[in-house]
């Protein structure tokens, strides 16, 4: 039986008088890629920010490797083993990419074990060790998005949660960072997805959910939630 690593139970947000998330509940196995797709606004996004500590739930609850984190602040949920790709990147503009990397280690001590991180991200992405002492800001979008998924990878993180990774990106590029996401299942990592590309998203994906208005209205195995009509029609275009 496959080991639960992020449980979330019955979680409520509001902003102000409006509530974003309405008592939703999913997991994400160990070893899994698991897909939240949905339209704008549908509380994607509202959902990672909750679980890696950005925002306060109103109720509910979330626990990561069965420890509860529902109230644990982002800073220390990172320490936990998880890593959080936000939507639009975040990088540090003014500094290297090399320094933008090593904040992802920031609460590491192991310097050996850093370096050796270092090396399996210049070898994930050997552009950025083309570009390590290049300013990040002057890096193409596509180079950006590797960048913070490779100073992701520096915090040793057994969960990847990533949000909207190919957004703003040329199709060519796209279909890269799909290639990568499916190399961190290789290597052992677990992958919560955020994704406007359902398609994609879903072609890689273990398990999906359908996140609409704050509820979660399907669930299931990707491959079968992606030939379902509802599915099709709503996300895939078809």
């Amino acid at each position: 039986m496959s080991e639960t690593l992020l449980r979330v139970e019955d979680l409520s947000v509001y902003y102000g008088v409006i509530q974003a998330l309405k008592g939703i509940s999913f997991s994400v196995n160990r070893g899994e890629i698991v897909s939240l797709i949905g339209a704008n606004g549908a509380g994607k996004t509202t959902t990672l920010h909750t679980i890696t500590g950005l925002i306060r739930a109103k109720s509910g609850h979330v626990f990561y490797k069965d420890a509860e984190i529902t109230r644990v602040p982002a800073h220390k949920i990172v320490t936990m083993g998880m890593s959080h790709v936000p939507e639009g990147r975040r990088i540090f503009q003014n500094l290297s990419v090399y320094e933008n990397l090593l904040l992802g280690a920031y609460s590491r001590k192991d310097k050996k074990e850093i370096e050796g991180n270092l090396e399996m991200v210049f070898r994930q992405f050997p552009r950025l060790e083309e570009r390590r002492r290049q300013l990040a800001g002057t890096l193409s979008g596509g180079e950006q998005q590797m960048l913070a998924m490779g100073r992701a990878l520096l915090a040793s993180p057994e969960l990847i949660v990533l949000d909207e990774p190919s957004m703003g990106l040329s199709p060519l590029l796209v279909g890269e960072v799909f290639e990568i996401i499916k190399s961190f299942r290789a290597a052992g990592k677990t992958v919560l997805l955020v994704e406007q590309n359902a398609k994609m998203a879903m072609a890689i994906s273990d398990r999906a959910y359908v996140l609409e208005n704050g509820l979660i209205t399907m669930s299931g195995d990707a491959k079968a939630l992606a030939e379902d009509d509802r599915v099709r029609k709503a996300y895939l275009g078809a």
